[in-house]
């Protein structure tokens, strides 16, 4: 709500009025679970540190209502909510929010291709609840469930799943996805998860405490000893037909420092539009885009770099 203001002194007093109440906007929910006693212990960094974005995140609460989002299956609504959050400007670290504690945030004034794909899965899951419930410290406990190894965050850097190879096989084993990729023609490759130990210094928590670089590499061997299965590129445009909207593309590429193995790099949602075509809709960098699109045919989308070799595929479940 806006507050008019026809003097010096009263626009401090208003603005302080609607500092008010928009803190009230997220307290209250946050009270109300404290109260249930259904508390995340999680969050325990103030709530204007692990959450931004609040009129974002009420304007798509007013449009998911207003257009039923919550009748849609989950892979429908997250693409609907995936399509809502286009031309979100692009925001790299985002999830770097603390020197020392981690914690469940969400930021809907920038997004990067993480953060998108998982704010739309995260959102389109708090829709399967009742309207009351459809609040920031709810969307915090979807972020958590997706986001944490076993869905919880003990406040550990490490109990995130940061490779996106890791969070498949932590979701899939879950329940919570379906691991597509070898029933449409996945192959193995030769990979490695070692992208956070080599640029270490890019990562606040990882400066601030230098002992978690030995717990990190190991971290890393346990996601590189699993096998990475691949769609290569040469395939897609054959099984794009069995793709569905709001199914999770991970985009694999060549390791840099060695051009046989591979590394998952990017990633983003398959949306179908009404011509038929399935698009990759994802947050670019400032690069390209700078800001959450629907870009070109997925299948052709991956010509657009070299170094791309193919994709894996997540299916929503819950």
């Amino acid at each position: 709500m806006d507050y008019p203001c026809y003097s010096g002194t009263g626009c401090a007093l208003l603005d302080l009025t609607k500092q008010f109440v928009m803190r009230l906007r997220i307290l209250v929910p946050i009270l109300a679970v404290a109260i249930t006693g259904n508390i995340y212990s999680a969050v325990t960094l103030p709530m204007r540190t692990v959450f931004k974005g609040q009129d974002r995140f009420e304007q798509l609460v007013v449009r998911a209502k207003a257009e039923n989002w919550k009748s849609l299956p989950i892979g429908e609504r997250t693409a609907t909510v995936g399509q809502a959050m286009v031309g979100t400007p692009y925001r790299s670290f985002t999830l770097e929010v603390d020197n020392r504690t981690e914690s469940p945030s969400v930021n809907l004034i920038g997004l990067d291709c993480w953060t998108f794909f998982e704010t739309a899965l995260s959102f389109a899951r708090m829709l399967d609840e009742p309207e009351e419930n459809w609040t920031p410290a709810r969307l915090l406990h979807y972020i958590e469930m997706d986001r944490y190894r076993d869905g919880e965050c003990t406040g550990a850097y490490l109990s995130r799943l940061h490779y996106l190879e890791d969070w498949l096989y932590d979701n899939n084993r879950r329940g919570l996805v379906a691991d597509l990729t070898r029933s449409l023609g996945g192959v193995s490759v030769p990979h490695s998860a070692s992208e956070m130990s080599n640029g270490w210094r890019h990562y606040r928590y990882l400066v601030h405490n230098r002992a978690l670089l030995r717990p990190l590499a190991q971290m890393e061997n346990n996601v590189s000893s699993r096998p990475l299965y691949e769609i290569p590129k040469s395939r897609v445009a054959a099984i794009e037909s069995r793709l569905r909207n709001g199914d999770i593309i991970g985009i694999v590429s060549r390791d840099g420092r060695r051009s046989s193995w591979r590394a998952t790099s990017h990633v983003g949602l398959a949306l179908r539009t009404s011509d038929g075509t399935l698009h990759f809709m994802h947050a670019s960098a400032p690069r390209n885009f700078g800001r959450v699109v629907i870009d070109s045919r997925l299948s052709t989308y991956l010509y657009r770099y070299s170094s791309d070799t193919g994709i894996l595929v997540a299916h929503p479940l819950r």
